[in-house]
């Protein structure tokens, strides 16, 4: 069966895994699409063998988020995680430039996933080799970015709703849209609201995981 879990705060998507171990007794579970510590949302779960073997369909569907861009600062790691840099003497941008540059985001884009990330580099996760202080050289990849909204803007914070297509990294996005405004930027925070058909709202709440397993059985 496949489970869509709102991951919460704080929680790897590999802590998800294991509560789904737990609760249902199976060891073959997996997950579609790994959420960072810091992010939540839907964490769509894959339990036995027979679903597990479909992880790659989950993983190529559309995808939706709600993220909260930091204007103003650039973090190592491109989320709240890192540590941060302030950038000086920058110009306020309006909601005309934001939407102007957020554009240039939309459609088939290159974009360089975080060093901190679980990109595998000579057949080691990215983020071991940063960790070390060692030097990583992540390439660009095309990504298909679907549509950006504008959520909310209050200098430093712009809020944006993403849509996506597979292997988008909103803290790259994040990060690019920093540049590109020429004030710096990091992912402050992040949920992903939708994963294909699997929405937050129809999401199992952590709390109640246990019940809801057992309630299939």
């Amino acid at each position: 069966m496949f489970i869509s879990i709102n991951k919460p705060k704080g929680f790897t998507s590999h802590d998800v895994v294991n509560l789904v171990r737990k609760a249902s007794g199976i060891r073959k579970v997996g997950h579609a699409g790994t959420l960072d510590p810091l992010a939540t949302g839907v964490l769509v779960v894959a339990v036995g063998r027979e679903f597990t073997k479909q992880i790659s369909k989950i993983v190529e569907k559309e995808k939706e988020y709600v993220a909260t861009v930091y204007l103003g600062e650039t973090s190592t790691t491109d989320d709240e995680e890192g540590e941060k840099i302030v950038i000086s003497n920058i110009q306020l941008p309006t909601i005309d430039e934001i939407n102007k540059v957020l554009k240039e985001f939309v459609g088939k884009i290159s974009q360089t996933p975080p060093i901190y990330s679980a990109v595998k580099i000579k057949g080691k996760e990215a983020y071991k080799y940063a960790r070390k202080g060692q030097k990583v050289e992540m390439r660009p990849r095309e990504v298909n970015i679907k549509n950006i909204e504008v959520l909310d803007y209050d200098f430093p914070t712009l809020k944006i709703k993403v849509t996506t297509g597979p292997g988008v990294y909103i803290r790259s996005l994040a990060r690019d849209i920093g540049e590109k405004l020429k004030t710096g930027a990091y992912l402050s925070d992040l949920q992903r609201t939708r994963v294909g058909k699997y929405t937050i709202e129809s999401s199992v709440e952590i709390s109640n995981l246990e019940d809801y397993i057992q309630s299939l059985n």
